[in-house]
């Protein structure tokens, strides 16, 4: 199967979900709003995209399982392939029952509305607590979905993605049955829907993988006779960007609480789940090159990303320009007046979507140990350059603030320094010669 059919089934089959999910989350949306208030809706936003702050979870073990899988000739055979997923299900379960830990304490410490802002309700500290809970508990089972995008399987793994939104609408469903007393806890629906995705992409991944997957499983606490393999030479930079980067991009949403108003949170929070739907789209469809540039560098080839950037920006910008006509008819129907969308967020993520589709292709190929050092000054860098703008931003333009400044820091710091490290890494070869 051709890498672009692959891709073009992995956006598809993500447009497919996302629209799917987008409608539920419509209702979702309009469900919480109507029951419960704006001011539910801005923290159930906050609270269910904390993840988002820590991508780091994993500790930058999924680019030891999707480099060693694609990688190897027979995955369903190779030695290698069950010691990767071995030292996987340890990493993930140490650092799921650290966030565990971390969560309870933050509780017990009373320092989540410190961290969180006013935008938390009462109860709202607990509520974070048991998100985090579940989050941490089922960190492990996220193995599955790394073995699938190994496996050259993300449209299969991004079908089963789309069992989060009818399980969160269902959810949701119960809560409003209870009453104002769950308004605080909407977000643990989210959460439970992401354990429940996250349980049948491992029985998935066992079976396609058999017996690899089940076999690890059983070795995970056999450390003396059942070796892991090595993993910090690509864990490392990949665990520093994944802390770096959520720092300079996932901090809209808490920047919004602390400098913004409420309108402004909740404003940002509708228009960043419409367009979440054509970044969810780009990154599937980006993911599914990871595989096939850490082949073609286990064959010793390499493959320019250059056309497929060109590619990613045009599908970004029609995409972008698709929702930004419908934005307004999808306000009306979830806000009914009660929340407004300015031009100027609008704009902005339209460019944000394009600058972020034409990065993928270029940070999928910088997936081997020195293209990931690479990245790690530039994403620092952004750091200063986001949250300072974003801090600046808020007062003057709203809602638009957080996004301008995450544009100008990925334009800045990841798509020119990645495309400049791409041009002469892929000419070093012929230059040598």
């Amino acid at each position: 199967m051709s890498i672009w059919h692959t891709v073009g089934r992995s956006a598809g089959m993500q447009i497919a979900v996302s629209g799917l999910s987008g409608l539920l989350g419509i209702v979702t949306s309009k469900l919480i709003i109507s029951h419960f208030g704006v001011e539910a809706y801005g923290q159930y936003g906050l609270l269910a995209t904390l993840p988002t702050l820590i991508p780091f979870a994993d500790l930058g073990i999924a680019a030891v399982i999707v480099n060693n899988i694609a990688g190897s000739k027979s995955p369903a055979t190779d030695e290698h392939v069950r010691r990767t997923i071995t030292s996987a299900f340890r990493v993930m379960l140490s650092s799921g029952l650290a966030i565990v830990a971390v969560s309870v304490l933050l509780y017990a410490s009373g320092l989540w509305p410190t961290l969180l802002g006013q935008a938390l309700l009462p109860g709202g500290d607990l509520a974070a607590t048991l998100c985090l809970c579940v989050f941490g508990l089922a960190l492990p089972m996220g193995v599955g979905s790394r073995v699938l995008v190994s496996l050259g399987r993300n449209p299969l793994q991004t079908a089963i993605q789309g069992l989060t939104a009818p399980v969160v609408i269902a959810a949701v469903g119960f809560m409003v049955a209870i009453g104002t007393a769950a308004s605080s806890y909407l977000a643990l629906a989210s959460y439970i829907a992401s354990a429940t995705v996250g349980f049948v992409m491992i029985c998935v991944a066992s079976r396609l993988l058999r017996p690899q997957v089940s076999s690890a499983l059983r070795d995970v606490l056999h450390f003396r006779t059942s070796p892991g393999v090595p993993v910090m030479h690509l864990a490392w930079p990949m665990l520093v960007q994944m802390i770096a980067l959520p720092i300079a991009m996932q901090t809209g949403r808490i920047m919004l609480s602390h400098r913004g108003t409420t309108q402004d949170l909740a404003s940002y929070n509708l228009a960043s789940q419409m367009f979440s739907i054509v970044l969810l789209a780009i990154s599937t469809a980006g993911v599914a090159l990871w595989p096939h540039y850490a082949r073609a560098r286990s064959d010793g080839n390499k493959t320019s990303p250059t056309a497929a950037a060109a590619v990613f920006a045009a599908g970004g910008l029609t995409m972008g320009l698709v929702m930004t006509a419908a934005l307004p008819t999808i306000v009306h129907v979830v806000a009914d007046g009660k929340i407004t969308v300015s031009a100027s967020l609008v704009v902005a993520f339209v460019v944000f979507v394009v600058l972020q589709a034409v990065k993928y292709p270029y940070g999928m190929y910088m997936t081997d140990a020195k293209g990931l050092r690479f990245q790690l000054l530039p994403i620092f860098a952004m750091i200063p350059i986001n949250l300072g703008l974003a801090f600046l931003l808020i007062p003057v333009v709203g809602a638009a603030g957080p996004v301008i400044g995450s544009c100008v820091a990925v334009l800045l710091c990841q798509v020119l320094p990645n495309a400049l490290w791409v041009r002469r890494d892929v000419a070093a070869p012929a230059m040598a010669r």
